[in-house]
């Protein structure tokens, strides 16, 4: 199931990405200009668990249009981004030469990297919102994350809140199911679908995925043999009284 997954996300993610990007945030040359003022606040949840970036290797797993890769990279980090799409792979280095920095960019499933133990170990992994939800088995990419951190690594995870999947309404999910517990395959709008003008929607791939409990995501990381650290949970902007987004750091030790 994993495979299907995998095939039928990269057949979505590789039609208009660069366009959806390019609406969103400009041209690679644009972007490049606002990262080089605002790179800090793109890396705001972060920092305080990093500490200074300078000179650590990290590795961005589906690391999408690179503007976290690229922000850290400005910071003085030899940063790696592992994504499926072409697309976002053309887009972040374009973005990255723009800005004047070097980014290594692998596109590639997570899950199948070729040649995987060649790219070595890091300080740091990162992955950043909407990610788990492209896996059907979070012990694999956990225990991805553990083969690529070396001795005392950090992992940093940050994504939306399963309570919040279930019940409000996301760019990438107009759909709640109200059912926190809903583990069914599902047939959705990629994520930049409402980046792009109405009447090129209908010619976008429906990407799948699987929602998780918070308590699915907890447990796997643990059994990947990390030590998790710290859970923040972030509330929401439109109601700040639920959490919307949460923060995972796990160590390896």
């Amino acid at each position: 199931m994993q495979d299907k997954l995998a095939t039928a996300n990269k057949i979505a993610w590789e039609n208009k990405a660069y366009q959806a990007w390019v609406q969103a945030y400009g041209t690679p040359e644009e972007l490049a200009i606002e990262l080089q003022q605002n790179h800090m606040h793109h890396l705001r949840y972060w920092l305080k668990y990093i500490g200074d970036p300078s000179g650590k290797r990290i590795l961005n797993l589906l690391g999408s249009h690179g503007r976290k890769a690229i922000s850290l990279a400005l910071l003085g980090s030899e940063v790696t981004v592992v994504d499926i799409s072409e697309e976002n792979r053309k887009y972040s280095l374009e973005t990255a030469a723009a800005a004047g920095v070097n980014i290594n960019y692998i596109c590639a499933d997570a899950l199948n990297i070729p040649n995987e133990e060649t790219i070595g170990e890091y300080d740091i992994v990162l992955m950043e919102f909407g990610v788990l939800h492209y896996f059907t088995d979070l012990n694999a990419i956990f225990s991805l994350v553990r083969r690529r951190l070396g001795t005392n690594g950090r992992f940093i995870l940050t994504d939306f809140h399963p309570f919040a999947r279930a019940s409000l309404h996301m760019n990438n999910l107009k759909n709640p199911t109200d059912n926190y517990f809903d583990d069914r395959i599902q047939e959705v709008e990629v994520a930049f679908n409402n980046l792009l003008p109405e009447e090129e929607r209908s010619e976008l791939n429906k990407v799948l995925t699987r929602s998780w409990t918070m308590g699915d995501i907890i447990t796997a990381i643990g059994t990947a043999g990390l030590f998790i650290r710290t859970m923040e949970e972030i509330p929401g902007n439109r109601d700040p009284r639920y959490p919307e987004f949460y923060t995972i750091i796990a160590d390896k030790v």
